[in-house]
Order: structure tokens, then C-alpha cells, then sequence
């Protein structure tokens, strides 16, 4: 239930669907903690393909194996393939009607303020694991290289994980 409802409410495609999946997987059943799931998120935006069928799926197999990650799969995206089928026909046939093109702009800055409340969410969490200097150094630079630089989000997640890997394997090594 918890993807399916993700699929179903998730309009304007996955980044929208992540507030919606934390607060499933998270808040409400408890299956993973808000630092497991930004790990999650971090490396599901690694890997090509939609965001919100990445972490269903692997979500789906974390808490229920094989079945759990085609359940998760399924619930997930079945749900958005019937509705974007029927929504895409309606849509169509009344595209020059004003409340269409209203209902489409409406729904921007609920999903603005759900992208918001994640991304405070993930602030709070970087501020009890690096302090505030560190953390808001980070997402300062971080912000510099994706928008100035236009460094693709792949490569600074790798460069970070290589930045927190290489010295913990460096002093495993040595022990």
C-alpha cells in the first residue's frame, strides 16, 4: 500500500514522489531510519533511470526480498501507467479549457513545498553529522557545482563517497 499510494499521489514525476515515499517508508511504517533513506537516495541518483522506481525497488527488496521488490515495483508503477494513460486522454480533450492549464500550475508549489520540507529534513541531519560549518560548507559547495559548474549529481555523489571511503580504508589498511 505504502508504494501504491506513493504512485497514485506522486504527480510531477519522482522527484515529487520522494517526500512522499519518506514519509511512507519512514514516518509511517518505520522500515528504514531518515539517514538510511537519504543513503538510499544518494545512490539511487547514481544510477540511471527514474528515481522513485529505483527506491521502490530497492526499498521493495530490503524489507521483502525478490517478492517484495516486484510487489514494490509493480504497486508503484502499474498505478501511474493506468492514470498517466487515462489523465494524458482527458487532458487532451480539454486542453483549451483554463482550468486544466490552472489545475498543471496549481500543483507546483505544493510540490515545491514538499521538496522544501525533505530538503530541511536532510539539513537537520547533515548538522547533527558534520556541525553546521561543515554541513552548510557542503551544501554551499555542493549547490556551487551543480548550478555554476553544471557537474553532473552522479559525479559529486561519487566524489563524496571516495571523500569518506579513501580515508576509512586508508587507516583499515594500516591497522
Amino acid at each position: 500500500m505504502a508504494f501504491f499510494r506513493v504512485g497514485m499521489l506522486g504527480f510531477g514525476g519522482g522527484p515529487s514522489a520522494i517526500p512522499l515515499l519518506q514519509r511512507e517508508v519512514v514516518a509511517r511504517f518505520k522500515w528504514m531510519t531518515d539517514e538510511d533513506f537519504g543513503d538510499t537516495i544518494a545512490l539511487a541518483n547514481t544510477m540511471p533511470g527514474p528515481i522513485a522506481t529505483k527506491l521502490a525497488g530497492y526499498i521493495g527488496y530490503r524489507i521483502g526480498g525478490l517478492a517484495g521488490c516486484l510487489t514494490a515495483l509493480a504497486a508503484s508503477v502499474i498505478p501511474t501507467v493506468i492514470l498517466m494513460i487515462l489523465m494524458l486522454g482527458l487532458l487532451q480533450s480539454y486542453k483549451d479549457v483554463p482550468w486544466v492549464h490552472n489545475m498543471s500550475q496549481t500543483v507546483v508549489p505544493v510540490v515545491a513545498v514538499m521538496l522544501a520540507v525533505l530538503t530541511w529534513s536532510f539539513v537537520k541531519q547533515s548538522k547533527d553529522a558534520l556541525g553546521w560549518g561543515r554541513a552548510i560548507l557542503f551544501i554551499v559547495a555542493s549547490a556551487f557545482l551543480l548550478e555554476f559548474i553544471e557537474l553532473h549529481p552522479a559525479i559529486l555523489i561519487g566524489a563524496l563517497i571516495l571523500f569518506v571511503l579513501v580515508p576509512f580504508i586508508l587507516r583499515t589498511v594500516k591497522k
